[in-house]
């Protein structure tokens, strides 16, 4: 088992919630430097939670690994690609797809976490 990917898995779990919380539940219930500091804690949680998967990762090479890393690349077409055309074109349809992507983003670290528990080759 590699513990470090599997605390990487379980931080991008957490980051994805974090971040869908603050925006669905947050929003309205704390002012905007509150709002705006606890998105900081989510994106930053996020990025490390990268930095441990990637450490973790440079010591092996496994295919749900490789099934992680397509789930993100899913995740960040569906996800942070609707984000922008909603917000270019004010298209709100465009909004059902988001969904989607948070999805395969919490599925890829569902398989980054199943990466770290399979035993080294």
């Amino acid at each position: 088992m590699n513990a470090w990917l599997l605390l990487a898995a379980i931080n991008g779990v957490l980051a994805v919630a974090a971040g869908a919380f603050g925006a669905h539940t947050l929003q309205g219930a704390l002012d905007a430097a509150a709002l705006q500091t606890f998105e900081t804690g989510a994106r930053y949680q996020m990025y490390h939670a990268l930095a441990m998967g990637l450490a973790a990762l440079a010591l092996r090479d496994r295919a749900a690994a490789r099934v992680a890393a397509a789930l993100f690349l899913a995740g960040i077409v569906l996800f942070s690609g609707s984000l922008y055309a909603l917000a270019l074109t004010g298209v709100r349809a465009l909004g059902m797809v988001t969904p989607f992507g948070g999805v395969a983003f919490l599925a890829g670290w569902a398989a980054l976490g199943y990466a770290a528990l399979k035993p080294k080759r």
